[in-house]
């Protein structure tokens, strides 16, 4: 690896499924609020390790989403 591109840092927990929960407001992909997404870059490393310390227990806040607009309309159309 190029010496230039090594990093010290923590590195972020994004796993490209951006996509925030509707109810939760968290990102289904990597559990992070808006919030602390937004704010990463300017993060200290001991805020960041706070934040990914936090993550595992975020994965219960998710609940499975129970068909969306998809599934109204075929109980309407039913």
């Amino acid at each position: 690896m190029d010496e230039v591109w090594r990093r010290d840092e923590i590195a972020s927990p994004c796993v490209k499924m951006c996509v925030i929960h509707p109810e939760a407001r968290i990102c289904i992909g990597c559990h992070r609020r808006i919030e602390e997404i937004a704010a990463w870059s300017r993060m200290t490393a001991v805020e960041r390790e706070e934040v990914i310390a936090a993550l595992p227990a975020r994965g219960g806040l998710l609940r499975q989403r129970r068909g969306g607009r998809s599934r109204a309309r075929a109980r309407a159309a039913s």
